[in-house]
C-alpha cells in the first residue's frame, strides 16, 4: 500500500464541466467506488454525476439516502468495508452530518465530504454563493481534533483537489473536506484530465493495532471488515485495539494527542498556498480563498496597473491553517486585506497568525448572496493605501 500510479478512467484531454461534475470525476479518478448522499442545492449535480458515471464504468455503489445523517453514516460503513467513499452536501446538510463526522474523526475513518457552500444561516439562499461554513468545518464536531479542509477556486481544482482529498484521507485516516462554494460548483470551465493519477492507498496490514501507533504522530494500519480481524469500531475512548476505556485518563490523553499530532506533525505535507506578486515589500497583501480568490487576483492585477504594490496569497488548504506562509508574506506588507463571503472567519486566523501586527489585518465582508467582484476588492485596496 501507499503511493501508486493508476490509469485514469477517462482518456486524457479537455472536458467542459461544471465544478460539481469535475468534482465527481476527480472522485472516480481517485478510486472512489461508493457514494451516498441526499439531494441539496447547489451540490445535487455531484450526486447525479456519480450515479451516471458509476453506471457507465460498470462499477461502484450509489445510494440515495433518506437524509444527510444517514448519508455520512453509510460512507463511514463503506470505508470500513474497504471502499474509498464520499458524500456531498451544502450548508444545512453539512450541519446534519457533523455528529457522524465527529465519529469518523474518533474512529479514524478515511472519507471525503464535499460542502458546496451557499448563503445562510439555516435554509438561506439555496442558489447563492457564500463561504459561511469555514469555521463550522473546523470546529463543528466537539472535542479536540485536527481536520483537513481544501478550498478550490476553479472547476479544474474541483477535479484536482478532490483527488488530493482522497489521497490525504487515505494517508492520514481522517475525513477530508472539500469546501467549495456555489459559484465554483456551478461554473462551467475547461478541465484537463491526465492519463495517469497518483493515488494513495491506506495501509491494510493485519495483526497490528488498528487504533494505535508507536509514534505519537503515527497513522495506524486499517484492515477492512472481512479480512479476519476482530475489529471494534467505537466512538468512545478506546485503546489501540478498539476496546472501550472510558474511565482511563491515560488512554484518553494519548488517543487525543495522537489524533491531533498526526495532522500537526505533517503540516508541510498537507498545507498548500499560492502566492502572486507576494514575495516583495507590499502596500497591501490580499489573502483570499475559493472563488473570491479569483476576484482578488484580478483586483491585484488592476492595482498593479494603478501603481499600487499589491499581492495575493491564495489559501488552497484552509486547515491546517497556513500560519507560516501568512506570517512570511504578511510581514512584508503595510496592510493585509481579507475579502470573504461571510462576516469574518478566515480573517481571525490571519489575525492570530500575525500576532502583534493583527491591527494591520482588515476584513471586507460581503453576505448579500453575490460573489465579490474585483472592483469592490480594488476599491478596498485603494482605500487602505490612501489611509
Amino acid at each position: 500500500m501507499g503511493w501508486s500510479t493508476v490509469r485514469a478512467p477517462l482518456p486524457p484531454g479537455r472536458h467542459l464541466w461544471q465544478g460539481d461534475e469535475a468534482c465527481a470525476e476527480g472522485a472516480i479518478a481517485a478510486g472512489c467506488r461508493f457514494y451516498a448522499g441526499y439531494p441539496i442545492t447547489p451540490a445535487s449535480e455531484i450526486m447525479q454525476w456519480m450515479a451516471h458515471r458509476f453506471h457507465e464504468i460498470g462499477e461502484g455503489v450509489f445510494i440515495q439516502m433518506e437524509d444527510e445523517i444517514a448519508s455520512v453514516a453509510s460512507v463511514i460503513g463503506a470505508s470500513w468495508a474497504g471502499a474509498k467513499a464520499m458524500t456531498a452536501t451544502s450548508g444545512p446538510g453539512f450541519t446534519l452530518m457533523l455528529e457522524n463526522i465527529g465519529y469518523a474523526i474518533m474512529t479514524e475513518t478515511p472519507c471525503v465530504v464535499v460542502d458546496v457552500q451557499r448563503a445562510g444561516p439555516s435554509t438561506g439562499q439555496a442558489t447563492r454563493p457564500a463561504s459561511g461554513d469555514v469555521m463550522e468545518a473546523r470546529w463543528g464536531a466537539h472535542g479536540d481534533f485536527e481536520i483537513i479542509a481544501l478550498s478550490p477556486w476553479s472547476a479544474q481544482e474541483m477535479f484536482d483537489l478532490t483527488v488530493r482529498a482522497f489521497n490525504l484521507a487515505e494517508r492520514f485516516r481522517v475525513p477530508v473536506f472539500v469546501l467549495a462554494d456555489e459559484a465554483v460548483g456551478h461554473m462551467r470551465e475547461n478541465v484537463v484530465t491526465p492519463a495517469e493519477i497518483q493515488v494513495y492507498e491506506r495501509e491494510r496490514r493485519t495483526g497490528l493495532a488498528p487504533f494505535g501507533s508507536e509514534a505519537d504522530d503515527g497513522v495506524p494500519p486499517m484492515p477492512a471488515f472481512g479480512q479476519g480481524e476482530r475489529l471494534l469500531v467505537t466512538g468512545s475512548t478506546h485503546d489501540p485495539w478498539g476496546y472501550r476505556k472510558v474511565s482511563d485518563s491515560a488512554v484518553q490523553d494519548r488517543l487525543t494527542r495522537r489524533l491531533v499530532q498526526k495532522i500537526r506533525a505533517h503540516q508541510g505535507e498537507i498545507i498548500a498556498t499560492e502566492p502572486y506578486l507576494a514575495d516583495e515589500e507590499l502596500d497591501v497583501l490580499v489573502v483570499a480563498y475559493g472563488f473570491t480568490a479569483r476576484s482578488a487576483l484580478h483586483a491585484v492585477k488592476l492595482a498593479r496597473q494603478a501603481g499600487i504594490r499589491a499581492g495575493l496569497l491564495r489559501l488552497i488548504t484552509l486547515f491546517p491553517f497556513a500560519e507560516e506562509a501568512v506570517l512570511r508574506h504578511g510581514e512584508k506588507a503595510r496592510n493585509i486585506l481579507i475579502p470573504e463571503m461571510n462576516q469574518g472567519q478566515v480573517v481571525r486566523e490571519v489575525q492570530r497568525a500575525m500576532a502583534g501586527n493583527a491591527n494591520r489585518v482588515l476584513l471586507y465582508a460581503q453576505t448579500n448572496g453575490e460573489a465579490i467582484c474585483p472592483l469592490r476588492i480594488l476599491s478596498e485596496i485603494k482605500r487602505l493605501v490612501e489611509t
